[in-house]
């Protein structure tokens, strides 16, 4: 771990964005995919930390938010669980109600919900452009547009893939190329940006920048993988000037989550080959164990703290899944294999015991949703009618997006698969994380050179 200099210098600001563009002064001597193919491909180990005193209490720091708010990836806790919504039990014949549409641009990055704003990121041209749509009538309350240069990779897709962070007031945005924009909720008005990835010299991979950043305490924390020992960065999120360096990690697909140990704050990563836990005020690194491969593989499902002390890493491509117990040191194996729930990009909920998502890969078409239970790694019921999906648990449902716009409501038991109610929705692609809030469904579809947002009514 290491720290920016102390003196800084900032740029004139952008004429059509009035935005503070803040980068480091010169360093000194000391300045600390989805692929088609994986071959070759070996489970990792982990060393085992022991627990070096009792009373220990790890539990999910919740973001202070509203009822219905969903202004994160994930939702409130970054979980898929969208807190006090009540589901209709059904849905009429032709799927929910839709109650408005609106156009946007490329990108995979899903909408964020705050209040009666839903925030989007897309690309436009050569811009990329943060709105404020408005909940109840679907019109345009504000736009901010940024510089887009990001070429493209793998996919020809070349819109952002970062959900919007809304926290204190104020949006978070990071680019396909590693730009990282903090505007305000009320206006769009620009405050401050950094160039990540010119800064620390980050890689944008096969698909681009793709991890959102996790505000804790006063820091925006973010996987950029940079090479000036810039692997983890966390930024002043009044300013936007760097705090601290976390050195030696490559960037992933996968969105940090945060946990409360011994009365810290701790960011959990999963990044390009590792599971760590890093302390968000100090940057010291708690603990790190293997979870990756190189060669044509990624890491994209979020880390889940469930119970209050136990971690679940997921991955396809021959990683597998990892459940453990955090102590004072480090995390304890519980199970851990690659025949279980092995998430190729989405994110699996749980509910009492147990969880529900995704096993397989899209690419090869061997995709099941799964009910696990947590304590022992058993299948308690698996369906292979469908493929890779997104997971919102609510009101004792499964709310599924599948990839192909498949919408499915479900029991979430685990007795066995119970469908409630199915329809077709969007367009085209439905690969963007959806948003649940205050009853309705917010999701976008990709259509090549563009896309939609929806608002569906799933309340009672």
């Amino acid at each position: 771990m290491a720290r920016d200099p102390a003196t800084w210098h900032v740029p004139k600001p952008r004429a059509e964005n009035t935005v503070a563009y803040i980068q480091p002064a010169a360093a000194s001597s000391n300045h600390h995919w989805f692929a088609m193919t994986c071959s070759s491909v070996v489970r990792p180990s982990y060393r085992v930390f022991c627990l070096l005193f009792w009373g220990l209490m790890v539990s999910v720091a919740v973001q202070p938010t509203r009822g219905g708010d969903w202004s994160q990836i994930l939702g409130p806790h970054r979980n898929g669980v969208a807190v006090g919504e009540k589901l209709a039990a059904t849905w009429p014949q032709g799927g929910p109600r839709e109650k408005w549409t609106y156009k946007l641009g490329q990108g995979y990055a899903g909408p964020a919900v705050v209040g009666k704003r839903v925030i989007v990121f897309h690309r436009v041209g050569n811009v990329e452009r943060v709105e404020a749509i408005d909940a109840t009538s679907g019109q345009q309350v504000w736009k901010r547009d940024f510089d887009a240069t990001y070429g493209g990779g793998v996919n020809s897709d070349t819109g952002p893939r970062c959900v919007p962070l809304v926290h204190q007031g104020r949006v978070y945005v990071y680019g396909a190329s590693g730009d990282l924009h903090c505007v305000s909720l009320q206006d769009g008005q620009p405050i401050w940006s950094r160039e990540t990835y010119r800064d620390y010299q980050g890689d944008e991979g096969y698909f681009g920048a793709g991890t959102t950043p996790i505000a804790i305490g006063n820091h925006l924390i973010v996987n950029v993988g940079g090479r000036k020992q810039a692997g983890i960065v966390a930024f002043a999120l009044k300013d936007g000037k760097s705090v601290w360096l976390q050195d030696g990690e490559r960037a992933s697909y996968a969105s940090p989550t945060k946990a409360t140990i011994n009365g810290r704050d701790y960011a959990v990563f999963v990044t390009r080959l590792n599971a760590l836990a890093i302390d968000a005020q100090t940057g010291k690194l708690l603990f790190r164990f293997p979870f990756g491969q190189r060669g044509p593989t990624v890491n994209a499902a979020t880390p889940l703290i469930v119970d209050g002390n136990k971690l679940f890493v997921s991955s396809s491509y021959g990683v597998g899944a990892n459940f453990s117990e955090l102590t004072a040191t480090g995390a304890k194996p519980i199970w851990a294999n690659d025949e279980t729930l092995s998430s190729q990009y989405t994110t699996a909920v749980y509910d009492q015991g147990y969880f529900y998502g995704t096993h397989g890969r899209e690419d090869i078409g061997a995709v099941e949703l799964r009910c696990v239970e947590a304590a022992t790694g058993r299948v308690q019921w698996s369906t292979t009618n469908g493929g890779v999906a997104h997971v919102i648990l609510a009101d004792g449902k499964l709310v599924i997006l599948r990839a192909d716009g498949r919408l499915v409501l479900a029991t979430a038991t685990p007795e066995k698969f119970e469908r409630l109610a199915s329809a077709t929705v969007g367009n085209g692609v439905t690969r963007a994380i959806p948003a649940l809030s205050n009853g309705h469904l917010y999701l976008r579809d990709g259509q090549g050179a563009g896309g939609t947002l929806y608002c569906f009514d799933l309340g009672k």
